[in-house]
């Protein structure tokens, strides 16, 4: 026996436990290739971007990005319909000749002619954020619905007017008013309160109409009461503007369904 060495009071020493491995071998390979499928799937379907972008986070963003959105469509639109004038002008048919000079005489009252003089402004808003914190009132009795537009629009229209615009679009027999949340879909286009009327016309006439109007008298009587008090501003305009309207022209419409059997 060499110096410094000792032996075992017991004979050979005995070995030391092997530790089971095997799991560990084989569950982090697939933890990690379940970890890299996960990023690859979320980058994929985020296209570059956050999955959960802030500016989403509230109504204004909200509004901002959608109409963002829409203004570039509607350039490309604008693009492609000055292409198909351009080409439907170089056509040299009796046909289409007589048909492009019927389209120019309905033009105007189809709404895709700007009109412009007196008229009248309406102005509709939720009620004050004071008043919303504090009323025992039902929520839907504090805000502008689609309803409430529409009812000013129709009765604009029964007092006269020759053109009449939401947030500064012109309405067509085609336009679509429809609720979107805390937001109003006009024609697609998502628009946040206050919601601005305007009315090309007699002031005197589409003033009347529009106050003696009984679905109008319903909001008026909602803006009347203090624990209520939805805004409403009427005012005579010497100068209303209505562009032309711009957006699409195809006219989509449903089909009934027959039953098989």
């Amino acid at each position: 026996m060499t110096s410094g060495s000792h032996a075992s009071p017991s004979g050979p020493a005995p070995e030391r436990p092997r530790r089971k491995r095997g799991a560990w071998r084989i569950g982090t390979p697939v933890v990690l290739l379940l970890s890299g499928s996960l990023f690859a799937i979320s980058a994929y379907n985020s296209e570059g971007t956050d999955l959960r972008p802030g500016r989403y986070s509230d109504l204004a963003g909200l509004v901002d990005t959608e109409a963002e959105k829409y203004d570039q469509l509607k350039g490309r639109l604008d693009d492609l319909s000055a292409d198909v004038e351009s080409l439907t002008a170089g056509v040299d048919d009796r046909t289409v000749n007589k048909l492009r000079r019927r389209v120019d005489t309905l033009r105007d009252p189809a709404g895709l002619e700007p009109r412009r003089g007196p008229g009248i402004t309406v102005t509709l808003s939720d009620a004050p954020e004071d008043v919303i914190n504090s009323t025992t009132r039902k929520l839907s009795l504090l805000v502008v619905h689609q309803q409430d537009i529409q009812a000013v629009v129709n009765a604009m229209w029964r007092g006269g007017a020759s053109a009449v615009t939401i947030q500064g679009q012109r309405v067509v027999s085609t336009t679509g008013i429809k609720c979107h949340g805390n937001a109003v879909l006009l024609q697609g286009i998502p628009y946040a309160q206050p919601y601005v009327i305007q009315a090309v016309g007699d002031p005197d006439t589409l003033g009347e109409a529009v106050v003696d109007d009984e679905d109008v008298d319903y909001y008026l009587q909602r803006a009347q009461l203090p624990d209520i008090s939805v805004g409403w501003d009427l005012e005579s305009d010497d100068d209303v503007q209505a562009p032309a309207y711009d957006g699409l022209l195809d006219v989509q419409h449903a089909e009934v369904l027959r039953k098989q059997g």
